[in-house]
């Protein structure tokens, strides 16, 4: 075993200790364990304080979670005065001392705060879970979101691609770790343990998913992947339970065709590009008959944007929807000309392009009601993903395909005021 292998299993083995049974807590309100813990510089009290503010923290009420919440954003905030004072101070003598003391201003005490709540063992689950807890009750309370900024940025840090472990998924995983995959299966629903083992066992199916080593027993985000001949239209055929499994090495495409968040509280935090990226990567080393690798993506805006617009549409003519939803993918633009649908926005931001549109390939109640049935591959060119996305980042154009422009200048876009 390699010394860096020793030391991720070293962290791997590390979890959130919590006050043993019977142990004395400090009966001071939670603000002021807070207060203290920033003002601590006794490891061991710092331990102590931090380890029994994640403890209680745990067994508050929402309103109570709120309070303490309102309680960081306030009165843990910056001090607007005291940061224009030491820029100042920098402005007229730039010096490492008066940097510094610009630097000390700038950041909230909360962040500090965070930070020595980290220093628990196995503590950054349970601070995860401290920000799903923010985002769900925090609304749009300006201070609140000022807070999740704190917490986005130290998360950003926490979690980059260089702390994250890639880790095959299969039917011989942890049951605890398969169970997880049903529950946060967030695009097309795991029915039953069978299904799962149709999703996993056959040599022609994959899956794969980031952790971190603080948090072992959780998946941060995971890919579900098809192994193909060709490039395929429906993901009831892709995942129907009678299929003839196919040799992986007679596969010519790798499909991703689910990828699922699964933490609530690292919303925002993206690591759908760098696990495409190093899944298909991988792929491509292990099998070399691969030379296609493609999404089959649903399509969640078009229904939303097509009643929005008013525009008059029929589930039941696969050709209007197809240039319906070819049209809605290249044209339909939101905040920051940005493409209205999500699923596009992180595709496109990988640097993949819209390859193909498909009617009917989603005939579940769910994928009829989100796009009309219609699902579209994106296509990631291995050779050209980071000149795709230098020029989507530029100039927000859409790359896709000349069949799919064809498609898009062939839609009728007609209103209910029209009729």
């Amino acid at each position: 075993m390699t010394l860096l292998a020793d030391l991720l299993s070293t962290v791997f083995e590390r979890r959130y200790r919590r006050h043993a049974a019977g142990a004395a807590l400090d009966g001071r309100p939670l603000t002021e364990l807070a207060d203290a813990l920033v003002g601590t510089a006794g490891e061991t009290s710092g331990l102590a304080l931090a380890e029994e503010i994640l403890t209680r923290f745990d067994t508050l009420g929402d309103d109570e979670k709120l309070e303490f919440f309102r309680y960081l954003a306030t009165a843990m905030n910056i001090d607007p005065e005291a940061v224009r004072s030491s820029l100042d101070e920098y402005e007229r003598d730039p010096s490492k001392a008066t940097y510094r003391s610009f630097a000390a201003a700038a950041e909230p005490a909360r962040q500090e705060m965070i930070r020595r709540l980290n220093r628990v063992p196995g503590a950054t689950g349970a601070l995860v879970q401290m920000r799903a807890d923010l985002l769900r009750l925090g609304g749009k309370e300006a201070e609140l979101q000022a807070l999740d900024l704190d917490f986005r940025h130290l998360f950003a840090s926490w979690f980059n691609r260089g702390f994250l472990v890639l880790r095959p998924i299969n039917w011989e995983s942890p049951a605890h770790i398969l169970e997880k995959i049903i529950a946060y299966e967030a695009v097309h629903a795991i029915d039953s343990w069978d299904d799962l083992r149709r999703r996993l066992e056959p040599t022609d199916r994959r899956c794969f998913a980031f952790f971190h080593p603080s948090m072992p027993d959780e998946p941060l985000i995971f890919v579900e992947v098809a192994l193909n001949s060709g490039i395929p239209g429906s993901v009831q055929a892709l995942l129907a339970e009678d299929r003839n499994p196919m040799p992986e090495d007679q596969a010519d495409t790798a499909v991703f065709y689910s990828i699922s968040n699964c933490q609530a509280g690292l919303a925002s935090i993206s690591f759908g590009n760098s696990l495409i990226k190093q899944v298909a990567s991988d792929l491509a080393a292990e099998l070399s008959g691969l030379k296609t690798f493609v999404t089959l993506s649903p399509i969640p805006g078009l229904i939303k944007w097509l009643s929005q617009e008013d525009h008059e549409w029929d589930i039941e003519q696969p050709d209007q929807m197809k240039a319906l939803a070819a049209h809605y993918l290249l044209n339909a633009k939101g905040r920051s000309n940005m493409p209205f649908d999500p699923v596009a926005r992180f595709h496109l931001g990988n640097g993949a392009l819209v390859h193909a549109v498909h009617a009917d390939a989603d005939t579940s109640d769910k994928g009829r009601a989100q796009s009309g049935g219609t699902m579209v591959n994106y296509l990631y060119d291995l050779s050209r993903v980071s000149q795709n996305h230098e020029q989507f980042a530029n100039t927000r154009d859409v790359i896709a395909s000349a069949d799919v422009k064809s498609l898009a200048a062939s839609a009728s876009l007609s209103t209910t005021q029209e009729r």
